[in-house]
Formats: structure tokens, C-alpha cells, sequence
């Protein structure tokens, strides 16, 4: 086998699962990440470990806000003029205007602005509300004008792509990695997950975490194929006395979307499609089981904790 993937940056460490499968961990996109393959063979492991590394960093590189020489640190930079994108921005631009039609306007790339005055740390800190009402004017996917590939937005504005990017770069190195080996393999960046074929056991085990309690499961899915995805206030939030402020806010009135589960774990064929899902269903508040029972996906959501893990197939 010929593989083409390079990386300068430090190679991913390899290690020995239970039941033949080996992973292939290394960190991107302030994650750990990790990719399970069904083979003995550490170099081959290594190599496709590299690939994967090397495409995640890639898209990190590309669109993070946090990197000021990235593609989408430059479009923010150039708020007020027309700007041109490459195709895979292209391609991601279209995904958001999607998820915003199909939110009615809640799942919107450009709250991110938001972050300047709310920290989801774990603190009793809310912000206030005058701070919100000076950056909503600047928020809102129907202020801007997307052509592709022409881009243009109104100075003051910004976009966020931290609601897409990691899923579409799960799905990105299922893809990289399926043209180079048939081995059973599961992408994990972080939590978002996608898999092809399975180990001997007939699934991957995936736990998702006790909304109030970190590293132990409520749930045990076993997953087979697709993607998968969780979003939820498990890890970002605020609390005041005994109010939790999710990390999910309403890019309409600036604040924390109230009611409606802890987390909500969303299957779809892509994992892309199920974090997008996922999101969108916590923007609902209330609402959120019956959106994605519109949505015909399967799911699970979670409020109070329970007793024990549950086992479920997907």
C-alpha cells in the first residue's frame, strides 16, 4: 500500500486496545482525539495515524478562529468588503446557510461575537445585558450576502465555524482514510464520531457522559456505521444557585437557551449532520424532542441523571 500523507507536526502515538483494535491518539482542535482501527499491524496504524493527524490540523489551520493567519480569520478581517472563496469554504458556507433555513434562524454562524461577554467556565459570571444588546445588531446570517463565491458582511461582523468545523472534519478523515485501507475503522475527535465496518464484537461502545457528572457514562451505544454526536452543558456552562446556563445560546436575544434536555446525543449518516441535529435540537429549549422526532433521526436525550449505564444499539 502507498500512502501519500505527511505531517511536520508531532506524530500521533499508537496504542493496544482490547479485542485487535489499536488506536491512534493525538490532540486538534483543543481535543483529544483518536482513531480506532481493527488491525495488528502498528505500522500501518501509524501511518493512516498521520493522515488523519495531518487533515484534522489541516481544517484546524484553516477555519479556527483562534489562529489569526486562518482562511476564516481573514474573511472576518475583510468584514465590509466582497470577498472570493476557495470551494471548500464554499462548501461549508452553503452547509450553514442550510442549518440557519432549517433552524428558522437558530442555528446561526455568526453569534459567535457572543464569546466576547459570555464564558462558559463553570463560574457564577452572567453577562450583562447591555454588553449583549451592542453586539446583537452585528448578528444575524441574514445580514450578509453569500453569492458563491462571493462573501460579503457588514463591518463589525464575524463568523464561527466552531459549530461545524470538527464534525466535518470527523467525516473528512473517515473519507481520507477509507481510500487508503478496508480495515474497520472509528473516528473520534473530542466526542464526534464516525466509523466504518466494526470491531469482532459487532460495535463500536461509545459512552455519553451524565450531564452532571464528567468521564462516567448514562449511556452505552453501540454504534455499527454513520456518525454520531453529542452536544449538551455537561462541559461549558454557568451556574447560579441552582440555575445552569447552557453554552448553547440563542443568537436572537444573546442568552442561553432555557428548558429542554442536558444533552442530546444525535445518529445520522454523517457527523456532520448529527452534531448540526444535535445543536439545533438544544436551540429548541422545550421543544427539542419534537424536532428531531420531525427530524426522523434517532436519538437520545438526557436530563437528570439515572442509575446505571444503559446499553443501546444504533
Amino acid at each position: 500500500m502507498k500512502l501519500t500523507c505527511s505531517s511536520n507536526t508531532e506524530k500521533p502515538t499508537v496504542q493496544q486496545r482490547p479485542g485487535g483494535v489499536m488506536a491512534c491518539c493525538f490532540s486538534a482542535m483543543a481535543s483529544p482525539c483518536e482513531i480506532l482501527f481493527v488491525s495488528t499491524d502498528k505500522g500501518l496504524v501509524q501511518q493512516l495515524g498521520v493522515c488523519a493527524a495531518a487533515e484534522v490540523r489541516r481544517i484546524e489551520q484553516r477555519y479556527s478562529r483562534y489562529q489569526s493567519d486562518s482562511i476564516l480569520s481573514q474573511m472576518n478581517a475583510r468584514a465590509g468588503a466582497s470577498i472570493e472563496v476557495d470551494d471548500e469554504t464554499a462548501r461549508l458556507l452553503d452547509y450553514a446557510a442550510l442549518a440557519h433555513n432549517l433552524s428558522d434562524g437558530l442555528f446561526d454562524i455568526s453569534s459567535g461575537l457572543l464569546r466576547r461577554v459570555w464564558r462558559f467556565d463553570g463560574s457564577d459570571r452572567i453577562a450583562d445585558q447591555a454588553q449583549i444588546d451592542a453586539l446583537l445588531p452585528h448578528i444575524g446570517w441574514h445580514r450578509l450576502h453569500w453569492h458563491k463565491p462571493f462573501l460579503s458582511m457588514p463591518a463589525g461582523m464575524e463568523l464561527d465555524l466552531g459549530g461545524i468545523a470538527k464534525e466535518y472534519a470527523a467525516d473528512r478523515v473517515l473519507h481520507l482514510l477509507q481510500a487508503q485501507t478496508d480495515v474497520p475503522l472509528l473516528v473520534n475527535l473530542g466526542g464526534d464520531l464516525c466509523c466504518r465496518g466494526t470491531p469482532v464484537s459487532g460495535f463500536w461502545q461509545v459512552g455519553v457522559e451524565r450531564p452532571s457528572q464528567l468521564n462516567s457514562p448514562q449511556l452505552i451505544l453501540d454504534l455499527a456505521s454513520g456518525g454520531l454526536a453529542t452536544s449538551g452543558d455537561t462541559r461549558r456552562y454557568l451556574q447560579v444557585g441552582s440555575q445552569r446556563y447552557s453554552h448553547i445560546l440563542n443568537p436572537k436575544t444573546g442568552w442561553p437557551v432555557r428548558g429542554g434536555p442536558r444533552s442530546v446525543t444525535v445518529a445520522a449518516p454523517f457527523c456532520v449532520q448529527a452534531g448540526m441535529l444535535a445543536t439545533m435540537a438544544l436551540l429548541q429549549g422545550d421543544a427539542a424532542e419534537l424536532f428531531l422526532q420531525d427530524a426522523g433521526v434517532q436519538y437520545w436525550c438526557l436530563y437528570d441523571p439515572l442509575d446505571g449505564p444503559k446499553t443501546t444499539s444504533v
